[in-house]
This record gives structure tokens, sequence and C-alpha cells, in this order.
């Protein structure tokens, strides 16, 4: 992990020695003698230096579990990678921290004033004292770690050691000691046998824990002896390619089918190994285990040695989803947790092993639950904790101190050393930009969902995304995202209507080692209560609060804090939050998300290394003009706090690339004016780096500025008026990365004339039009120009009096359809091939409407179907029965006629392939009766 930390610290370097910065302090030290001058320079070489150690750490990152030696250099190492980014972030500040009266008149003051000569000549010491640190370091490697590398080679075969020995130990599971593997293991030997010839490779996967082997092995004893030979190969991270094929031919040999091994294989070279395989391969029908193979070179490397041979098998085992590909499609086994009685199941027959009966006395099933439910369905934890646990005594307060204390048990009770090491496996082969990733996710409390979005950006803040290529920051964060789900360290929760990751989560296992690593590695600390926190001088970066009174104690400082984040609602002290300002002068992260403040200090304004300012939900209702100094500030969240107006100042801010500023009052408003942005700021058109703009009130001025934002992605505007239309068009048009767009007219009656976006953007996915349309809106080109991008639209107040379906069939990849008030007709017709890529269908709120008909293969793929508001409706969709795709159906405030009609059609066979069909009703109590007209039980719902 500490290479992660030199990572930052590399980075830090970079920003110091790049660009403006480099020329300022050539102009600085030009007329300096001193140390001064030397500043670059000596920066230059420790960044050399860092490199080759981070390089080195990378070679030595699986050894140092089991080394102390090892360990205690490298966190020498950690500490000193944070030396400098605190020396690198003073050096910057001291730089910029007049850089508003003039960069090169700034400069001449600099010199000029001894306390910041001062400063600069602390930093240079500080830098040569680092030098020699680095050197000293370097001698302590070769003093030490030189010496132990006896110990080191040992750690590494220890760890794999340690990895085949828990593969092996899966081999002598008894079949009473397997639970939820039945539906799997029948699925595999199905596939062992089949004819289909893409099941030559199959692969297994999932997080590590889940039993995979486990699965695995229970075939292969049953079903390996049906095969001419078998052999099962476990994968370590650190394999040998040769020592691999060697032990290939030793278990293929170890078989009384196959000759013995005719000749010494120790000295073979490679391609002698290769073919000796393939040679005992040659004509029979083998089956081949790879045990947690974690990357598709493991694989490429030696599949040379197999045979094609017709019936032949090779499962891999991996928790990685790229090597599961290696596997077609149709061959992929995913395993999933257990379910909660399967799980029940499996923690008593490990709890109460020694019973003759293995059930769990009726006093301690509560705390047996609790601990049962932390585990989330992972066999491992749960064989692990029910075996600990059959060794305590069978008392309320012996199983309430393990439930209390599970965090320390799992990173100290050696009973649980096989959850730890699993897990661990998957978190050390991470690579470094990966690392600082996962750790930040053990910040969020335990069961908390993780937004795509807001992870996205607060990663970009923090540092640790790098460049690649052309893409934006968001993008690799995003591309980091899906790496750390396809490693199985994070667990998709939903996905949008596209397929995108929107929201993900951490095993509540994984993330209780994720927060102790944090804190051996002084990455962040969580604090569940902040009586207990801080003490001046505190050396933690990264704090989390999720539990606090009402106030934070006024004797925190934390001066080298860099992310501060709070997620408990009940902190309100703004003087509290005036002195973090003042003391954590870094700080990089500030994030008060819900929290129920109303002021924001003016100090806020001293944060000049500030990249992220949350204040999503709080009660600020002004902002201070010292917000304006904040020139690294990068996302700005204000969505649905009290602010209307930003300070003048805003305009300063050239790095800002989200900007959220809209309020939607009442959730449960459904007029056109349901929400609003920030007023138009004069010079808002300025900051051209911003890719996110939610939500501003349309102004001349700032429909026609708006063509100068290119960079653009999302964009909402309200308040738009007919006369603001052809500027906002021509701006639009201008927009070549824009994704999102929303406009919402200021009233029902005003009109939005749309004819002059004659070039909408190419990637446009999403659009929502909220007020009336002009007539022939719908015959425009901009909906053929759509067709090929287009995948959500939301159409509402439009005024339509022809059927939009013909012109709205052009975006054939749409994927999600809202009609709000858009249609005063009364048909709706879907005709045989439309909208084959739409998966939600919602029609809400039109007065008029009483029949919706659909066409064979009309909506092939629908999957949600939503009808409200419609009380001309008296009956189903005609052609329902067409749309055998359809999973959820949902019915409310349509005509009296209409349920009783459902029913009837139920009868006739023409909704019974809908698996969930509901009729909502609101009752004036606000309560709401949910009928489900499958027939089963009802139900009252909030």
């Amino acid at each position: 992990m500490a290479e992660a930390a030199i990572l930052l610290a590399i980075k830090k370097i970079g920003v110091a020695l790049g660009g403006e910065a480099v020329k300022l302090a050539g102009s600085l030290f030009a007329n300096e003698v001193s140390l001064l001058t030397q500043l670059p320079s000596s920066m230059s070489r420790i960044e050399s230096e860092l490199s080759v150690m981070q390089a080195f750490l990378g070679q030595i990152d699986a050894r140092t579990d089991n080394n102390q030696v090892v360990e205690a250099w490298v966190q020498k190492v950690r500490k000193l990678a944070y030396s400098v980014e605190d020396i690198m972030d003073e050096y910057v500040y001291l730089i910029a921290r007049q850089q508003g009266s003039g960069l090169g008149g700034y400069l001449k003051k600099v010199v000029r004033r001894s306390p910041d000569l001062v400063a600069w000549h602390q930093i240079a010491a500080q830098l040569k004292e680092l030098e020699s640190n680095l050197v000293h370091l370097s001698e302590m490697k070769e003093r030490w770690i030189k010496t132990a590398e006896g110990e080191m080679d040992s750690s590494l075969n220890y760890a794999s050691e340690n990895q085949r020995y828990l593969a092996d130990f899966s081999h002598f599971i008894g079949e009473d000691d397997l639970v939820g593997i039945d539906q799997n293991r029948k699925t595999l030997i199905e596939w062992l046998f089949d004819e289909d010839p893409v099941s030559c490779i199959i692969s297994v996967w999932g997080m590590g824990g889940l039993g995979k082997t486990t699965l695995v092995t229970n075939v292969y004893k049953s079903e390996g002896t049906k095969f001419e030979c078998h052999a099962w190969i476990s994968i370590s991270q650190t394999y040998q390619v040769d020592d691999l094929l060697r032990r290939m031919i030793e278990e293929l040999h170890d078989n009384e089918k196959v000759d013995k091994i005719p000749i010494d294989i120790r000295g073979l070279n490679h391609r002698r190994l290769v073919e000796t395989i393939r040679s005992s391969l040659d004509q029979k029908r083998y089956m081949i285990i790879l045990d947690d193979v974690w990357d598709p070179e493991a694989f490429n490397d030696i599949r040379q040695a197999f045979v094609n041979n017709k019936g032949s098998r090779i499962i891999i085992t991996t928790r990685s989803t790229e090597v599961a590909s290696l596997a077609h499609d149709s061959r992929k086994l995913e395993l999933k947790g257990l379910q909660s009685t399967q799980a029940w199941d499996l923690f008593c027959k490990r709890a109460f092993w020694k019973e003759k009966v293995r059930e769990c006395p009726k006093e301690l099933e509560e705390l047996g639950e609790k601990i049962v439910s932390k585990c989330q369905g992972l066999p491992l934890a749960i064989v692990s904790l029910g075996s600990l646990l059959s060794l305590r005594e069978k008392t309320k307060s012996e199983w309430g101190k393990v439930y209390d204390r599970l965090s320390w048990e799992l990173n100290n009770n050696p009973n649980l050393d096989n959850v730890k090491h699993v897990l661990n496996l998957s978190y050390n082969y991470l690579p470094r930009y990966l690392k600082n990733c996962f750790l930040h996710c053990s910040m969020f409390p335990e069961d908390h969902v993780l937004q795509r979005k807001r992870l996205m950006r607060l990663w970009v803040a923090e540092g640790f995304v790098e460049e690649r290529g052309s893409s934006t920051m968001e993008e690799v964060a995003e591309d980091y995202l899906k790496e750390l789900i396809h490693r199985c360290m994070l667990q998709v929760v939903r996905r949008n209507e596209f397929g995108r990751i929107k929201h993900c989560r951490m095993h509540d296992i994984v993330r209780e080692l994720a927060v102790s690593l944090s804190m051996k590695e002084n990455f962040s600390v969580v604090h569940d209560d902040l009586q207990m926190v801080v003490k001046t001088g505190d050396e933690k970066r990264r704090l989390s609060v999720h539990k606090c009174g009402n106030q934070l104690q006024s004797s925190m400082e934390l001066p080298r804090l860099r992310t501060f984040t709070v997620f408990d609602p009940a902190m309100s002290a703004s003087s509290s939050l005036s002195l973090l300002c003042s003391s954590s002068r870094y700080l990089t992260v500030l994030d008060l998300q819900g929290i129920s403040i109303e002021r924001v200090p003016d100090e806020i304004g001293d944060l000049f290394n500030l990249h992220f300012l949350g204040l999503r939900k709080t009660k600020v209702k002004v902002l201070p003009k010292s917000l304006g100094r904040l020139h690294n500030l990068q996302t700005l969240d204000l969505s649905q706090s009290e602010i209307e107006k930003l300070p003048s100042t805003i305009r300063n801010l050239k790095k800002l690339r989200h900007l959220f500023a809209e309020k939607v009052p009442d959730a449960s408003d459904v007029t056109i004016n349901s929400g609003r942005g920030v007023q138009g700021l004069k010079g808002l058109w300025n900051l051209k780096d911003l890719q996110t703009l939610q939500a501003v009130e349309a102004t001349m001025e700032f429909v026609e500025r708006l063509r100068n934002l290119t960079q653009l992605r999302s964009v909402r505007i309200w308040k738009v008026r007919g006369i603001h239309c052809k500027h906002l068009c021509a701006s639009l048009s201008r927009l070549r990365y824009l994704y999102y767009l929303s406009l919402n007219a200021s009233d029902e009656n005003e009109i939005l004339q749309l004819g002059g976006w004659d070039h909408p953007p190419q990637h446009l996915l999403k659009l929502n039009l909220k007020g009336q349309l002009a007539e022939g809106t719908m015959d425009l080109p901009l909906f053929r120009a759509l067709g090929s991008s287009l995948r959500k639209l939301y159409l509402g107040w439009s005024g339509l009096r022809e059927d939009p379906l013909r012109s709205l069939s052009q975006l054939t990849h749409l994927v999600f359809l809202k009609l709000h008030k858009a249609y005063d007709g009364q048909q709706l017709w879907f005709r045989s091939g439309w909208f084959p890529n739409l998966k939600r269908l919602i029609l809400f709120d039109m007065p008029e409407l009483n029949q919706v008909e659909v066409e064979d293969d009309a909506m092939a793929s629908l999957k949600y179907l939503d009808l409200a508001g419609l009380p001309k409706l008296k009956d189903i969709p005609r052609g329902i029965e067409y749309l055998t795709s359809l999973q959820e159906l949902y019915l409310m405030d349509l005509h009296s006629e209409f349920r009783g009609r459902f029913e009837e059609s139920n009868g006739k066979n023409k909704v019974q392939h809908i698996p969930n069909a509901y009729y909502i009703i609101k009752r004036e109590d606000q309560t709401i009766d949910v009928k489900r007209l499958s027939g089963q039980e009802e139900k009252r719902e909030e």
C-alpha cells in the first residue's frame, strides 16, 4: 500500500514542477543564491528516487504480510511519502497565496516579506532533509532487506502454500457440510458432459470466499474419474510458468490410467515440459482444473500445453470478470452469496457441530442471526465465524463480545485467518492505482449505497485518477470503478436503463478489513463518536464522521487533514467548521452533505487546495464571497440546499468542472415549475472547464453565452421562454460533448421553439423537454438526427395534438420513454417494429387518452409499463399479449371500469404472462393500497 502513498506524492511533485508553478518559482528564486535555487532540482531528484522505490514496492508487496523487517521499512517509506505530499502542498500554497494581485508583482512582494522568505527556507531545508532520509532508507534496504531475502522468499512461499492449503482443504469437506451448492453443481455437471462445442472452457467466478473451490472440488471428486485423465492446479498470484507445468505433469501421471512419469522433469526446459504434457493428453479425454486464476495471462502462459480433444474440459475458478471471459458467455457460472435460510443452516452446522442436534438455542438466535447477517451470504465467513463460536461458551455475553468486536476478531484472531487471507489476497493483487480508490470506499458507512457519479468526482478530487489519453478524468474514474467491480471488490446494486452502473456497495466483511487496512496505512479513520477524536497535531489524513453529537469538539485541529466527510445529519456547529478551515489549510475534500449547518464561514476561502465542496441538502442560504479564492475547486455541490443566488466571485473558479445548484422544494410536486435553479450569473460562461451545470435559470445573456462552455456534458436549464429559444438552440449546436439536456419552460403557456437546433450532439443520451412544443416540432430533423444516440426521453406539458409515436419511432435505441401530460389526443398506436430496445414506458396524466394499441413485434424488449392518471382509459392496451418480455405493470388513477376489464382479460389469457401487475389506489390519509392483480395477497403501504 505504501506504493499508493508514493503515487500521490509523485503527483504532487508533478504539480509543483509543472506549467505555471515552475515559471513562478524561477522568477522568485532568480536573485537567491541559497538553498532556494536548488528547490526544483531537489524535487526532481526526490521524484526519481520515489519512482524507483515505487517500482520496488510493487515487486515485494505480496511478501510483506509475513515479514516484519520489510513491513517496518515500508512504514518508514509511507511516512516519508506523506511528508513529501505535505511539503509540496505548502510549496504550491506559498506560490499561489496572493495570486489575485498579479503573478509577477506578487513574486517580488514575496521576496521582500521576511515571514514568507523564512517559509521558503524552511521548505528548502525540509527537502534537503528528505533527500538525506531517502539515502538512509536506501541504505537500510540494502542492509536489512537484502539480508532478509531468504525470509522474503519464505514469505512468498508461505503465501503460495497457504493458498494451496485452502484449496486442498476443500477436498476434505464432507457432503454433510455443503450447503446451497446443488443447483450450481447440477449446472457444472451438465456442462461437463454436453455436446456443445463452446463448452471446452468453463469458468466459475465470484468474490473470494464464495465457495468456488469447494464447488469445483465436489464436482471434480465425483466426475473426474469419468475422464481418461485429470489434474488439479492451484495458481498463486506469484506463479512460475514452468513450475505450473511440472505440477500438471505430476498430477496427470499420479493416475492409474496414465503411464508413470518417464523422465526426471526437474531438469526439463519449457519446450520439453509442454511437449511432455501434450504427449500425456494426446488422444485422451481430459479434465483440468485451474484454481484461483488472477490474470488471463496465467492461462495464456500454459494454454499451448493443452490438446484440443473433443469432450475435454478445462474449469477455471477466478475472482476476475476478465478471466471468467476466457469461457464462452454460456459457460460462465457466477456464484452468489447464500440465501438467508441456507446461510443460517450452514452457520448452525459449524457452530454446533459437536451437538447431536445442530440447532441454535432460542436465547442465542437473535445474536446468531445478526452475526450471520454480517456475513451477507459469504460461506467462508459463515463457516469461520461458526467454527470460532463453536469454541466459545454458548452464552449471550460471549457471543455478544464476538459481534461487537468483529473487526478486531477478523484482524487478530488466528481462527479467522482464512477469511482475512482470502480477502487480503484480492486487495494485494490490485494495481496501485486502484488501492486508494478501494480504501476510499471504506470511508462510507456500513451498507451505504455508493453512487457512481459521486465516487467518480471524489476520486478525481482526491488525486487518485491518472490521465489516460484523451479521456476525461471522470471517464477514467468510471473505468476504475468497473475494474473494482470486475475484480469482485465491489458489488453492483443497480444499473440504469442503459446497463450502466448506477449504485454499488461494499460487502460488510470486506469493508471491515478495508477499514482496518485504512487505519494501518494511515489512509483514513472512521469515527462513530467524535468525543473520541482528534488532538492537536494529529496525523490523520482523512476523517469520516458517521456519528457525532450536536457539536464538534472545539479543540479539533488536524493540520495534515486532506479529507473531511460527514454522514451524521445531527452535526450542526458552524463554529467548529471555522476551526477546521483555519487549521486544516491543505484540505482537498470537504463533504458535508445532509448536515444541518446554516452558514459557511469566511475561512472557507483559505482552503486553497480544496477540490470538492459538498453542501447538498444542507440549510445553507448564502455563500461567502471568499469562495472565489478557491482557485482549485473542481466540484461545488449545492443541490437541494437553500442557496438561490451564487456570489459574483464564483466566476474566479476557473478549474470548476461540476456545479450542482438545483432545488426541488417538494418532491411530490408534479407541476411544470416543480424545481428551480440559481440565477444565471454574469461571467458563469467563462468557466471553460465546466462539464456539469445543474441547474441555472435562463436569461438572454446566459443562453447566448452558453456556447462558450464547450466541455459541457450535462446541463439543466429552468424558466426557458420562447424568446430565448433561437439563441439557446444556436448555443446547444456548439456543445458537441453533451450527453444530458433538460429544458424546462417558465410556465405551461410558454412555447419551446427547437427548430434552430440543427446540429444536436452525436453523444446525447438523455433529453428532457418540459413545456409546450411548437407546432411541427415532431417533424423536425431533430429526432431523426438523435436516432442513433438517444436512450432516454421525457416529454412533459408538450401540448401535442397528433400521435407523436411515428416521429419518436425513429429513436430506435430508446430504452426509456415517459409521456407526462404531453399528448392531448385519444389514441396511441405502437406499430410493429417500433421501439425495439424500449425497456420502460410511462404514460402519465393524459386526460383524453382512452385507447392504447400495440401491434405484434412492437416494443419487443419492454419490461416495465406504467399507466397512471388516464381517467378515460377503460381497458388494457389492445395487443398487450404481444409484450412477452413484460415483467412489471403498474396501474393508477384509471377509469373506474378498468380493473374489472383487466380481470376479465386475465381470464382470457391476455395478461397472464405478466409476473407482477399492481393496481395502486391513493387514500385520503396519504396511504396507498397496492392490489396485486395476479390475485395474491393485498398490502397497504405508506
